[in-house]
């Protein structure tokens, strides 16, 4: 999972980059709305974290904008903004989810879970294709009930393609899931993840539709 965090408090901000990707997942941290926007031009997300109190724009301003603009994704508030008439206007503006500080890390990342889980249709948090099964939250991945082993990188090439079936994701697209919009990897990184994924999974899983990128093949009947 690709998580937008949008936080201008360093001590906060480092905090839920360092945990959330000790848990298996890509983040991209940010400190202003101005550069959240940025990073939501040029990048996909699955879920955004938004605080309110951020220094050039209250958060609130910018869940709705986003909103107006036709930005879908899933949306859960961080906040210290705890009374009542504050968590009604948040999901009044848009947000999918509310949750003050303090918090607990795994309560955040259970929250988050249940946000894409709705966001993708699944109503348990396992994805299943064909004889494949990928839990996101264990971050386990099964062929025929037997597991697999695959690096936190793989898995989350993995993750990407199997939300989006059928649909051509980019290397792109691909690169920002695993490392984040603002990380320089090599340009052949992708490629060896898909090649690594293939000789697990096996080669048909993966389809390569060259000058365009990658998508998950229907499973074998």
């Amino acid at each position: 999972m690709h998580i937008l965090i949008v936080e201008d408090d360093e001590f906060v901000g480092d905090g839920l980059k360092a945990g959330l990707e000790a848990l298996g997942q890509t983040s991209d941290w940010v400190r202003s709305a101005a550069t959240a926007e940025t990073a939501m031009s040029v990048a996909r997300f699955d879920v955004v974290v938004l605080d309110l109190g951020l220094p050039d724009e209250d958060g609130m301003t910018l869940l709705k904008r986003w909103r107006e603009q036709g930005h879908d994704l899933p949306i859960l508030i961080l906040t210290a903004r705890d009374a009542v008439p504050d968590r009604i206007a948040g999901l009044e503006s848009g947000a999918d989810d509310y949750l003050t500080k303090p918090f607990d890390l795994g309560e955040l990342m259970a929250r988050l879970h249940s946000l894409a889980r709705r966001a993708e249709g699944r109503s348990t948090n396992l994805v299943q294709h064909g004889t494949l099964s990928l839990d996101p939250v264990r971050l386990e991945v099964q062929v025929s009930g037997v597991p697999v082993s695959l690096s936190r990188r793989e898995l989350a090439v993995l993750q990407a393609l199997l939300q989006r079936p059928g649909q051509i994701l980019t290397p792109g697209q691909l690169q920002d899931s695993v490392y984040g919009w603002s990380d320089g990897v090599q340009s052949n990184a992708i490629a060896v993840h898909v090649h690594n994924l293939r000789r697990k999974l096996g080669n048909e899983l993966i389809e390569t539709l060259r000058g365009m990128g990658y998508r998950i093949n229907k499973p074998s009947q």
